[in-house]
């Protein structure tokens, strides 16, 4: 496996994906390991991902993102959606699964941790979820990223949609979710010329200081 610098200055927004070229249901079960793998705050994933297959709905996914080809060109397309109910009730089932999976008691230690949690959730007013629940939908976006780089197939993560018209398209409101960003799966076409430019980022001395 190449060096994670490599893939990474490998790795570009692509414009214009392949349709022809679709990713493995193998590749593509190890971007979703990765994501659930992500760190989050207080292990609680506020977050839902969907993994939108169906033609039709890419379609009308396409028209709420301006027209933008990678919604239904690229191999995949997913939807990071944000838990818009995010209480103690929540932290509990957390809770509940982490006791199933270590088969452990909710007493002690752990009874002190969960209250800590519920307490830090219960004095975030409901915007404050919402923007603490979004940064932790960005840092599994950031995993999913990565590993896609190491995998050698291309994500573009996509903020240019309408996420009222996704939430109405998917249902979102039913679910309890709101759609946050997007990201497009697959391999690039060999027309688009943005993979042969060179990356431009702040130089060193300015973007990094130590204090």
């Amino acid at each position: 496996m190449k060096n994670i610098i490599e893939q990474l200055n490998w790795r570009y927004a692509v414009k214009k994906y392949d349709a022809a070229k679709k990713v493995s249901d193998q590749d593509m079960l190890l971007l979703q390991v990765a994501v659930k793998l992500s760190p989050s705050s207080h292990g609680l994933q506020p977050y839902k991902i969907l993994i939108i297959k169906d033609e039709a709905v890419r379609a009308k996914l396409q028209a709420a993102s301006y027209n933008q080809s990678q919604v239904t060109d690229a191999s995949h397309f997913i939807v990071f959606a944000v838990e818009n109910n995010v209480d103690e009730a929540y932290v509990d089932a957390y809770f509940e699964n982490l006791c199933a999976i270590r088969n452990v008691k909710l007493e002690g230690d752990l009874l002190h941790h969960r209250n800590s949690v519920a307490g830090s959730i219960n004095r975030m007013s409901d915007e404050a979820k919402l923007i603490w629940a979004t940064n932790q939908t960005y840092i599994a976006l950031g995993s999913l990223l990565c590993a896609a780089a190491q995998l050698e197939i291309d994500a573009s993560p996509m903020e240019g949609f309408m996420p009222g018209k996704y939430d109405e398209i998917l249902e979102l409101r039913k679910k309890g979710l709101s759609s946050v960003v997007v990201v497009a799966i697959g391999y690039r076409h060999h027309e688009d010329f943005f993979q042969h430019f060179t990356k431009v980022r702040k130089p060193d001395a300015e973007l990094f200081e130590i204090v």
